[in-house]
């Protein structure tokens, strides 16, 4: 047939030929997976050999078992410590204006307010003219014209400052943010594969990471906020009850119970600063963490040394003293070591929660569950019946109705599944499954384009034309109504993917896979199988 060009077949066989390669992998699961774990970790294998593709698809949480988790975000803490920092600011400007406003002290008040109390209330207008010039424009669209504080007198001698709505909404937006990332960092410095971290609601994360024993083992990642900062120490006690004073904090220590630190509140260096950290060993060969400081951090480092030689300098670890060595010499480069009661496991821990940050806010978790595998495998083998029954059943619909032609769209079947597979293993796609439904919907979907075009010859045969004729037309004449119908299809996978979240997601990717897949099945490789059989027995007369 002369209107379908051999670069066209060419084209068509080396794309089946391509699905078929990059599909294979997902035949052999267990031991591509293995084998990819090896070449992870450095080892040799012959599990798979290294020439032939090994991506695979990913299987969800429902079919791979794992861990499902719901944290909430404290945003609370986080407006404590701005109102902290804004406390700390209001006094040096208040001191401005002393003989005005007399002594000022802080009183109990509303989380995420700051309630000042002034000693002469003659000045109150003064102490909240002088506070507001703390306030700054909100750096976000919604929040134009408003600032970051409100400063009002709430009594004759009493001033409440309190973080605007629209701060609060971009506070909350950047926080979240973060926590997110540093979630999705820390997990996936873990090697767990296709984890789904998402926001949800306000001030919650859904953490759902497949491959895992129990949820236990992601709460040991995220159990800590791995805040790490250098402090100055200004003294040593045995009184846990010790005030430390204004601008300092007293932190126990870690290895020496029973022992507190007080420190100066303001941090040396802090872990934002920090570019690496890994896991090794000190001198002693006990486990310990090397880390090191960005240009900035490795300066400010370098100068309070190379000033407080003979000191001592206390390493904090989420408001706990891993240690105060006493400083030798001048540190210069920025990079170190922090050594403690580590085990290896802890270290490793430890550095991985350096590297991806730290958590902004504390993490409480809300609901946690363990999903054994023995689900999942359950949750597969009801796939895969689902998916062999439908499949038989469209194979054998199409043989009867069809005959040939029929048996050459089942041809087409078996290579759009493999194509799905062949993609979904590209992308590195997540399979669950609602995914699976999209999959046996799709085996449902993709013969309604060959029954067209079948239908469309069936009608062109019945006009006197000769058979090759009436296969082109046949395909031709059906070709808008599939892409119509189609688009359609498509498009609402589209949208469920762009709003949905976790299973909607998964079902739309198989669903939108499937669609692309089956009609390049339909109007290309059907036809490619039909013209090879037509120029090799060039029929007078043809059944369909």
């Amino acid at each position: 047939m002369r209107d379908f060009p051999a670069w066209k077949k060419i084209l068509v066989a080396l794309v089946a030929v391509l699905a078929i390669f990059f599909s294979a992998p997902n035949l052999f699961y267990g031991q591509v997976e293995r084998a990819n774990d090896a070449r992870i970790a450095g080892e040799e294998t012959t599990e798979w050999p290294a020439w032939a593709p090994s991506s695979l698809v990913n299987l969800g949480l429902d079919l791979r078992g794992g861990a499902h988790l719901l944290v909430e975000v404290q945003l609370s803490d986080v407006y404590a410590d701005r109102m902290e920092s804004v406390f700390v600011e209001s006094l040096t400007l208040l001191r401005e204006v002393r003989d005005e406003v007399g002594t000022v002290r802080q009183i109990d008040g509303a989380v995420g307010e700051l309630d000042l109390r002034i000693g002469n209330p003659a000045g109150i207008e003064t102490a909240v003219a002088q506070l507001r010039t703390l306030a700054q424009p909100v750096q976000t669209l919604t929040g134009v014209g408003a600032t970051d504080i409100e400063v009002t007198a709430s009594g004759a001698d009493t001033i409440n400052v309190r973080l605007s709505d629209p701060e609060k909404t971009t506070i909350n937006n950047r926080i979240m943010a973060q926590s997110v990332e540093i979630v999705r960092r820390r997990i996936d410095e873990s090697g767990t594969r296709e984890p789904t971290i998402q926001r949800q609601g306000a001030d919650r994360i859904l953490i759902q990471v497949p491959g895992v024993g129990s949820a236990q083992e992601v709460l040991d990642l995220l159990g800590t906020t791995a805040k790490l900062s250098f402090h100055e120490v200004i003294n040593v006690t045995s009184n846990e009850a010790t005030r430390p004073g204004s601008g300092n904090v007293l932190y126990p220590s870690v290895d020496e119970p029973g022992t507190f630190y007080v420190l100066a509140r303001r941090a040396i260096v802090t872990g934002e600063q920090l570019v690496d950290a890994q896991a090794a060993f000190d001198q002693n060969n006990r486990p310990a963490v090397n880390f090191r400081f960005n240009a900035q951090g490795a300066r400010a480092f370098g100068d309070f040394t190379a000033a407080n030689i003979g000191q001592p300098f206390a390493i904090v670890l989420d408001e706990e003293v891993l240690s105060a060595p006493v400083i030798q010499s001048h540190i210069p480069g920025g990079s170190g070591i922090i050594t403690g009661q580590f085990t290896t496991e802890e270290t490793t821990a430890l550095s991985v929660n350096l590297r991806a940050g730290a958590l902004p806010a504390e993490l409480v978790v809300l609901e946690q569950r363990s999903i054994g595998p023995e689900l999942g495998a359950d949750s597969i083998e009801a796939g895969k019946i689902a998916t062999m029954v439908a499949f038989a059943g469209v194979l054998v619909f199409m043989a009867l109705s069809y005959g040939l032609f029929g048996i050459f769209a089942n041809v087409a079947l078996i290579l759009n599944i493999a194509m799905i597979f062949a993609i979904l293993s590209v992308l590195g796609a997540t399979l669950t499954l609602p995914g699976i439904a999209g999959i046996v919907l799709t085996v449902g979907m993709a013969v309604d384009a060959n029954v067209l075009i079948f239908e469309r010859i069936k009608e062109e045969l019945k006009s006197a034309k000769g058979p090759s004729r009436a296969i082109t037309q046949g395909y031709d004449k059906a070709f808008s109504a599939i892409l119509d119908a189609n688009i359609t299809t498509f498009l609402a996978a589209v949208i469920l993917f762009a709003i949905g979240s976790g299973p909607v997601r998964g079902f739309a990717v198989t669903l939108g896979v499937g669609i692309m897949t089956s009609v390049f099945a339909a109007l290309y490789i059907t036809r490619v199988l039909i013209v090879l059989w037509f120029d090799a027995r060039r029929p007078k007369t043809i059944e369909v």
